[in-house]
């Protein structure tokens, strides 16, 4: 009889302890505005892909309270827009005009940042003539904190976020080769998004045939097939008004267009990532001559694979890639070498 006294003791005290122990949560408070008053929020996990968790707008709140053992690189997005970006762990984490405060790795990034500003305050502060002898010095000096911040963090969000700004694999076996390294990275969104890349690039290389694509604006619809395959050369620019590289490269196409153009070759640009009002301004100013497809957005980079722009790339008459991702006197080359074929 007295086991079973101790047995049920035994059995209601484990029944108390586990009622005591806490989950690990996080409470993110994030002061978005009154103006987003009745919207949902969301928090997107940007290693997953996808939102985590959802909260209605009310006194210009949005209140996320959720079981969490992990942390993640996030978001919090109303009507698709980021309103901030922090790193979510099992912390109270209050959010005021898109600056995160509270949680051990918000803490740790700001904290990083404050004396990467430092350190760039200190090399701005120096005459120029003693710049120039200690700009090594000073990005070394950069660089060796930030690998060191990211070494020590790999087990976390903060570290992997670091190493995911540092790596841009150009081949899938590299990109298998650095998940195999940091097993951590495995169905990391960021990188799965890459290999969907590469994989697109190597499907639009060089000896391989074009891949249509449809764009839609203002009630006009334009497919690449009206332009490419159809007997004639043609040189593909995919751009945008912001893109410093993207405006240079203007002045080298219209060198080539002024010496080919006569032979046949015609150039459309096609806009990508940008505001159709500023790409239209960006054709005025920077006096653009060649035919422009609006408001292609992320269509082309999905097809072609492009991460970067300019992505300039050379179609020939039956619509095979004969050059792409060359710029300058290398794409005068290649634009040389197929007329010289022809």
């Amino acid at each position: 009889m007295k086991s079973q006294i101790l047995s049920a003791c035994g059995v209601a005290l484990l029944l108390i302890a586990c009622g005591n122990q806490q989950k690990s949560q996080y409470v993110v408070t994030a002061n978005v505005g009154q103006d987003f008053n009745g919207k949902t929020a969301y928090i997107y996990d940007s290693f997953k892909g996808e939102n985590i968790d959802s909260a209605v707008v009310a006194n210009g709140i949005a209140l996320f309270t959720n079981d969490f053992d992990n942390s993640t690189y996030a978001h919090i997005m109303i009507d698709d827009k980021s309103a901030a970006d922090f790193f979510l762990t099992p912390d109270s984490i209050s959010i005021t005009e898109g600056i995160p405060e509270g949680g051990v790795l918000n803490k740790k990034n700001d904290e990083y940042w404050k004396q990467r500003m430092a350190t760039i305050d200190e090399f701005n502060s120096l005459p120029d003539s003693i710049q120039k002898e200690k700009y090594s010095f000073f990005q070394n000096k950069l660089d060796s904190a930030e690998n060191a911040l990211m070494n020590d963090n790999m087990d976390n969000a903060l570290g992997i976020n670091l190493y995911l700004r540092q790596v841009r694999p150009e081949t899938i076996a590299q990109l298998d080769s650095i998940i195999n390294a940091h097993p951590v990275l495995k169905g990391n969104n960021i990188l799965e998004k890459q290999r969907g890349a590469l994989i697109a690039a190597e499907e639009t290389s060089v000896g391989k045939k074009f891949k249509d694509f449809e764009v839609n604006y203002n009630d006009s619809t334009f497919r690449l097939s009206e332009v490419v395959g159809n007997g004639k050369y043609v040189l593909v620019d995919f751009w945008a008004s912001w893109c410093g590289p993207c405006i240079r490269q203007t002045s080298v196409i219209k060198e080539i267009l002024k010496e080919y153009g006569p032979k046949g070759l015609e150039v459309l640009g096609v806009a990508v990532w940008d505001e159709p009002e500023k790409t239209l301004q960006g054709i005025k100013d920077h006096d653009l001559p060649w035919r422009n497809v609006i408001n292609a957005q992320n269509i082309p980079s999905d097809i072609y694979g492009f991460q970067g722009i300019p992505c300039i790339i050379l179609f020939g008459p039956d619509g095979t890639i004969l050059s792409r991702d060359q710029q300058g006197e290398e794409l005068k080359a290649d634009v040389a070498k197929a007329f010289e074929s022809k």
